[in-house]
């Protein structure tokens, strides 16, 4: 403080909305947002997702208007799940190293529709695609075996990259996944194919309402814990974070979001790389309930969390409510 009361007041810069916005330290930009999008087979498909009021599984064609929808809107980015039919999930996630699946699939789609205006994110991990609902491979007992799991996961991102992915996100949480999709992207002459880690990803009770998106809900037995963060830690997200960067990843992610920005404000301090953070499932359901029962104004708890995720640090955010935010965000 340069001045003490009356001489400052702070008030005095709140007093009017041009004084308001010109005095704003944090800006949200239609730019900010990644929109997590859900792929189903068929055509002309919409399948709403009870448990995430106002979001929709969407067939190839829905993903087309999707993207269409993005550019006008000004979004950058978008990210892609799919729910991967019961027929073709296995023990084994095979089905995530068919050039020809649904994932592949949209990333074409979206390319045919919107050529290069438009980045695609795709996941990289195994559960969409597995019978027992785990990220990776498993042994007798259930445990998910790390490097044998790593190779699938290579292979599977040189098959979105071969597609037209233009960011790799690998949401496992495998030890050492990110040192060797890089060196894969490199030797396969995918050297511009970004790679977004899910650095730090809680084993969190915040993504029931994803798994009910992509399928997988009732096939998963046991839990994540043996690979996913314990919500307790934070100096590990900060060693799991200087793993993935020193092992090429170009941004990291923080998951879930709002119950963790402390996690996303340290990393920002600490690394100085972009970082991004998933307003995930449960989040979304939350705010979602909120309006449903008018306990919160839906346009002012969606631009209110968003800037929190930009103030704690974050780069960009990927969320549910990104096509109603760019809206907003229009005016």
């Amino acid at each position: 403080m340069t001045a003490a009361f009356p001489h400052a007041r702070l008030r005095r810069t709140r007093a009017a909305a041009w004084s308001r916005a010109m005095h704003r330290e944090t800006v949200l930009t239609p730019a900010d947002l990644i929109w997590p999008l859900f792929v189903t087979d068929g055509q002309g498909i919409e399948e709403p997702i009870s448990s995430l009021p106002g979001v929709s599984r969407w067939s190839l064609d829905g993903i087309a208007e999707r993207a269409r929808e993005a550019v006008a809107l000004g979004i950058p980015c978008l990210a892609l799940f799919p729910n991967t039919q019961p027929d073709r999930r296995s023990e084994d996630g095979r089905e995530a190293l068919n050039s020809d699946n649904l994932m592949c699939r949209a990333i074409r789609t979206i390319r045919d529709a919107v050529g290069e205006s438009l980045g695609i994110l795709t996941d990289v991990a195994l559960d969409p695609y597995t019978s027992h609902g785990q990220d990776g491979l498993i042994d007798d007992a259930g445990y998910v075996l790390n490097d044998q799991t790593v190779d699938v996961l290579v292979r599977q991102s040189l098959n979105q990259a071969a597609a037209g992915a233009d960011i790799i996100a690998p949401s496992d949480m495998m030890d050492g996944r990110i040192g060797a999709i890089r060196a894969a992207l490199e030797g396969e002459r995918h050297a511009n194919v970004q790679i977004m880690a899910y650095a730090a990803k809680y084993a969190s009770a915040f993504y029931g309402p994803f798994r009910d998106a992509v399928g997988s809900r009732g096939l998963l037995k046991g839990d994540k814990k043996t690979y996913q963060m314990d919500p307790a830690n934070s100096e590990e997200a900060l060693r799991e974070v200087a793993m993935d960067l020193a092992e090429g990843a170009d941004s990291v992610m923080v998951k879930p979001g709002l119950p963790y920005l402390d996690i996303v404000r340290r990393v920002k301090e600490r690394f100085e790389v972009p970082v991004f953070a998933y307003q995930v499932s449960g989040e979304y359901a939350m705010i979602e309930a909120a309006v449903a029962t008018g306990a919160g104004e839906r346009d002012a708890l969606v631009l209110e969390t968003l800037l929190a995720f930009k103030r704690a640090g974050c780069s960009g955010v990927l969320t549910y409510h990104a096509a109603h935010a760019a809206r907003l965000l229009h005016g």
